[in-house]
């Protein structure tokens, strides 16, 4: 059985280059993946994403605008800290932290950045027994603009394709006598 994989891309797409994550799984739903291989839109919706996390996944990769003081359209891989117990410091580029010690995420389902999601991850895993995936990686590219608007700037556009070149990359490719099968369909939560 081929490790499950979750290709998750977040952000807000009225917010200009927030909505790389979402744009970049777009375009990858369109491309052959592996099996056991999800590609799959949460956009602003962060709860969903730690629950869809229960089912159990090897690897999770996180698509989202990262800001890390790099040229806008600067990709980046981080290999966050291992999800077991990792917590509010998994991901420290980006958003809201936890609440102060022992309080748990904040619960804003509008803003909750990779570091709440996988806060919450723990304390769901904790609390149903499940295990969070083995290895986190965000998939980051350096925003231009993140105000009130539609549509990527110039450079983070043109990232999109490189960015997924590079999340194909983490994958196992199908073999050329697969080349044409056709992309999975992108599955949006409800």
């Amino acid at each position: 059985m081929s490790p499950k994989v979750l290709i998750a891309g977040i952000g807000n797409v009225f917010l200009g280059d927030d909505g790389f994550g979402v744009e970049t799984v777009r375009a990858l739903s369109a491309q052959p993946l592996p099996d056991g291989v999800e590609v799959v839109d949460f956009g602003v919706r962060g709860v969903h994403l730690a629950y869809q996390l229960l089912d159990g996944y090897d690897t999770l990769v996180l698509v989202d605008a990262t800001s890390r003081g790099g040229e806008p359209g600067t990709l980046y891989l981080i290999e966050a800290e291992a999800a077991a117990g990792a917590g509010a410091g998994a991901c420290a580029d980006a958003g809201t932290q936890a609440a102060g010690p022992g309080e748990g995420p904040v619960l804003d389902g509008h803003h909750m950045s990779p570091d709440t999601v996988l806060a919450l991850l723990d304390t769901l895993c904790a609390g149903t027994g499940a295990t969070p995936p083995r290895r986190t990686l965000v998939l980051g590219c350096e925003p231009a603009c993140v105000e009130e608007g539609i549509g990527l700037s110039a450079p983070v556009a043109a990232a999109v394709p490189e960015a997924m070149r590079m999340a194909l990359d983490l994958l196992d490719r199908p073999s050329s006598d697969e080349a044409g099968t056709p992309g999975r369909e992108l599955r949006r939560t409800p």
